[in-house]
């Protein structure tokens, strides 16, 4: 079954609050890093211990930035009426799965396929 009109434009909404929530967090972390003095601890195990920290917070802002790119995309799906498609087989993607996960591709059937498909070729 097609989303309406409605359903389309909540998640639309949802989408660009999302996107503008993480914008506002990526430009505080980057504020925030070239504002950070360079500090070099004399105890090697705290420098370790912060660049460790700068590290990992780097892995969650590349996260985030691959989440923006991913927003981006279901929103041109939206207004090119192809949100809610899984785009393996065609299919509608169900609305609880998109309530869930708004830039989801694929249905469930697909996802638990390509999931299954994934952990046969890691072992």
């Amino acid at each position: 079954m097609p989303l309406t009109k409605k359903q389309l434009s909540e998640f639309e909404k949802q989408l660009v609050d999302w996107k503008a929530e993480l914008e506002v967090g990526q430009s505080a972390n980057v504020q925030a890093m070239t504002e950070m003095e360079q500090t070099s601890f004399p105890d090697p195990t705290d420098q370790a211990s912060m660049e460790t920290d700068l590290d990992f917070d780097l892995r969650i802002k590349d996260r985030e930035r691959k989440l923006i790119r991913k927003i981006d995309q279901a929103i041109a799906r939206i207004k090119d009426g192809e949100f809610g498609e899984c785009e393996s087989c065609g299919g509608a993607i169900s609305v609880k799965r998109l309530q869930a996960r708004p830039v989801t591709t694929l249905c469930i059937d697909c996802k638990t396929a390509q999931e299954q498909e994934e952990r046969t070729r890691s072992d």
